[in-house]
């Protein structure tokens, strides 16, 4: 059977600095605060014609008919979550942020999913987000009508995994006062420094780092990859990890997804997607940690600054 494509806007939404709220509060009240918080975007996802694909830890995915609808749907998200209100048993006085990144073009569908570049390059934009933050493509700003494009300025230019060139990254202004460029530099506002300067991994003797220097490293078990894993569960070449504006990306590439469980217990699922390495913990490919597999890569984050 052909697969079916189509021409969506897909954007990402993840809760800033949740780990720390899991440190701070303990398990139950930071569930809590990000169901919370998820079911407040989710909100604003139906009100503009939009689609929850998934909830993937503390990050939403979902698509959106039109670059204008996705636009509409991520300032009414910041808006919201920006007005959530305590409630019974949750800390008075502890803010929620929100980054948001989208795109717009072709993708794969399928009845409960939608795969391919489009999905691709979405992800790796919201992970390159700061706090309080929407970020879009040039795809998006194309489609936009000319009122809405007004309401964005380009950011900065960066390199796509996949793609030749740089990309055109583009900010949404999305407070009424037009004040979110100055709030954003401040450093109370950033998205929390959640990596730093290098990323050791280790498996079996195998070791590889990626830094400044060197910048990405493939997993999987074809002999060119940096960590080669054998084995019927990873891909010839699985995952990459890459280090990009100071953060360390995992970008899955296979068909059985890649596993992490970081050092508090947390555990992050990803397929054809991407998300970021912090802290320390552990990686498989293939094998979810419920089916409890052996064959685990290693990884720890060490600061710029240690």
């Amino acid at each position: 059977m052909p697969q079916q494509t189509e021409k969506l806007a897909i954007l990402f939404a993840d809760i800033s600095g949740s780990a720390a709220l899991y440190d701070t509060h303990g398990d139950s009240v930071a569930r809590q605060m990000v169901a919370r918080c998820i079911n407040t975007m989710s909100g604003a996802i139906h009100a503009y014609q939009g689609t929850l694909i998934k909830t993937i830890g503390d990050e939403i995915m979902c698509r959106f008919p039109s670059a204008e609808a996705a636009l509409h749907a991520a300032c009414a998200m910041q808006a919201a979550v920006e007005n959530i209100k305590p409630g019974d048993n949750l800390p008075l006085a502890v803010p929620m942020h929100i980054r948001i990144g989208f795109n717009y073009g072709e993708v794969i569908c399928e009845p409960d999913d939608v795969y391919g570049d489009t999905v691709n390059v979405a992800a790796r934009i919201t992970a390159i987000t700061r706090a309080r933050q929407i970020s879009a493509t040039q795809a998006v700003i194309d489609t936009l009508p000319p009122a809405l494009r007004k309401q964005t300025h380009k950011i900065q230019r960066t390199e796509i995994k996949g793609k030749q060139g740089q990309f055109d990254i583009y900010q949404v202004d999305w407070e009424p006062d037009d004040m979110s460029r100055t709030r954003i530099g401040k450093a109370t506002l950033r998205m929390p420094a959640e990596t730093g300067g290098e990323l050791t991994l280790n498996y079996h003797g195998q070791s590889t780092k990626v830094n400044e220097q060197h910048k990405s490293a493939v997993l999987g078990r074809e002999d060119t990859c940096e960590i080669i894993m054998p084995g019927n569960f990873a891909s010839r070449q699985h995952a990459r990890v890459e280090f990009c504006f100071g953060k360390f990306i995992l970008t899955d590439q296979s068909m059985n997804g890649t596993h992490i469980r970081f050092s508090d217990g947390r555990v992050v699922s990803v397929m054809r997607e991407a998300t970021v390495l912090h802290g320390s913990g552990l990686i498989s490919l293939g094998q979810n940690f419920s089916e409890n597999p052996t064959e685990l890569i290693k990884f720890s984050v060490s600061s710029a600054d240690t």
